[in-house]
C-alpha cells in the first residue's frame, strides 16, 4: 500500500471512530445540538473523504463496489506485496 493509500484510510478510519463515539454520546445526550451538528460535519467529511479514495484506489468494501465494478478492481492481496 502506498503512502498516501494509507493516510487517507487512516483519516477515513479516524473520521469513522468520531462518528461512532457521537453516535453513542447522543444516546443519552440527545437534546446536545451542538454534538448533533458536529456528527453531520464528520458524516459529511467521511462522504467526502469515501469519495476521494474510491476515485483514487476503488470500492473501500462489497457494498461500495456496485456489483461488476467491485470485481473488475485488483484485490487488496494484489498489491500488498504478500506471496499469499
Amino acid at each position: 500500500m502506498t503512502n498516501g493509500k494509507n493516510s487517507l484510510k487512516h483519516r477515513l478510519m479516524s473520521v469513522r471512530f468520531a462518528m461512532w463515539e457521537l453516535h453513542l454520546y447522543l444516546d443519552t445526550h440527545c437534546a446536545d445540538m451542538q454534538a448533533a451538528e458536529l456528527l453531520n460535519r464528520y458524516t459529511e467529511k467521511y462522504e467526502e473523504l469515501l469519495k476521494e479514495y474510491q476515485c483514487k484506489y476503488g470500492p473501500l468494501s462489497v457494498k461500495d463496489g456496485y456489483g461488476a465494478k467491485w470485481l473488475k478492481s485488483p484485490f487488496p492481496w494484489v498489491n500488498s506485496g504478500s506471496d499469499c
